[in-house]
């Protein structure tokens, strides 16, 4: 079988890594000389912790095996079992991890409350005050920046795998097969379309209007090294209100009587943190979903992220060497781990993973495989 994937995101490159995988000949398609979008642009999570019960925590947990073993394979993934940590300030907060501990899957997911000082004993640079921790063991991370290009360089070990960068592909010529802007045909027995938040033209013109994908914007920074290990990611109870997994009574009370940061509310915030493989700190973040979306990035919501930040170190957090924005592309139906549709015959688009791309990607692109005979 002869498989063109047009996009050399996570989605896009695990979708070509299962099919080489499968014995097939794949044809890799990008339209920049390397992909800049959202699979750069975010922490490089393998986010297990916060997923909706069912089909979500279960394509997670899937990824989480398949990104294991991808790992062992390609060290320069920078693979690390790290899991997380969500310090808990007050009994409200605390409140909303117990109930999290008693989920029916909470034993899949490595939930574990920590006393806050079990919690530094895990992590160490975590000197600031908080009562406990949510503790997740099956959290992992891997480096975002670097991560395609490692996956891509295994791939090209493979003679049955091409990538053809600089290329944007503008029409589907008849069936299996499409047109880029050399001029040049591409023809498969299947046609992968993993665009990421690239949603106008030719997709909207395969799709339609009423594509049930949405772009939402976030912004983020990464500081200097830490000087010192973090050996878990770490998130706010801020990521409470935003991950579904969290929804209880207990969260209910804690939006009723602690409700968010203003500046937090009103960009949608959260704080999650992953330390680099050069020991920088990637931080974030924010939520803009009505469009236009801002040309510029804010301060106000950098300076809210570096006091909460500060709070759980205990120190003051190293120079910002980078600030950016990204956007990413979200089912509007939020049940809905990735939007999978036949546009044309043996053409398909695969989109709308939104956060969950870096984490669920390899299982998105399984499932692609499996459903579509690969």
């Amino acid at each position: 079988m002869r498989v063109i994937v047009v996009g050399a995101g996570v989605v896009g490159t695990l979708h070509a890594w299962h099919a080489v995988e499968r014995g097939h000949e794949v044809v890799q398609i990008e339209r920049e000389a390397e992909a800049r979008g959202a699979s750069l642009r975010n922490f490089g999570q393998i986010w297990v912790s916060g997923r909706a019960g069912g089909e979500e925590l279960e394509t997670a947990l899937r990824a989480r095996e398949l990104w294991e073993e991808i790992g062992a394979r390609v060290p320069d993934l920078g693979f690390r079992a790290c899991g997380s940590l969500t310090p808990v300030r007050n009994p409200r907060e605390l409140a909303v991890a117990e109930a999290a501990l008693a989920r029916e899957d909470a034993a899949a997911r490595g939930y574990k409350l920590l006393a806050a000082d079990e919690a530094r004993a895990v992590n160490p640079a975590l000197r600031g005050a908080f009562e406990a921790a949510l503790f997740c063991e099956r959290d992992a991370a891997v480096e975002p920046r670097t991560a395609q290009l490692a996956l891509r360089a295994e791939l090209s070990k493979s003679p049955n795998y091409t990538f053809l960068p600089g290329r944007e592909v503008r029409d589907v010529v008849g069936e299996h097969a499409v047109r880029d802007d050399h001029g040049d045909v591409h023809t498969g027995d299947v046609v992968a379309l993993c665009t990421g938040a690239w949603l106008g033209g030719l997709v909207r013109e395969l799709a339609g209007p009423e594509l049930p994908v949405r772009r939402v914007r976030l912004q983020m920074m990464q500081t200097e090294p830490l000087g010192e290990p973090l050996t878990t990611s770490v998130a706010d109870a801020d990521s409470f209100r935003y991950y579904p997994a969290y929804r209880s009574p207990a969260l209910d009370e804690l939006d009723a009587h602690q409700p968010q940061a203003p500046i937090a509310a009103a960009h949608r915030m959260q704080l999650l943190m992953v330390q680099r493989a050069d020991g920088g700190l990637t931080i974030g973040d924010t939520h803009e979903y009505e469009h236009p979306f801002a040309f510029d990035t804010l301060e106000d919501p950098y300076d809210h992220l570096t006091e909460v930040v500060e709070s759980f170190l205990g120190r003051p957090l190293p120079k910002i060497r980078r600030r950016w924005a990204g956007v990413y592309a979200q089912c509007t139906d939020p049940t809905r781990v990735v939007h999978r549709q036949r546009v044309r015959d043996g053409v398909w688009l695969v989109t709308g993973p939104g956060g969950r791309g870096m984490t669920c990607s390899p299982a998105i692109a399984e499932t692609t495989a499996n459903e579509l005979g690969w």
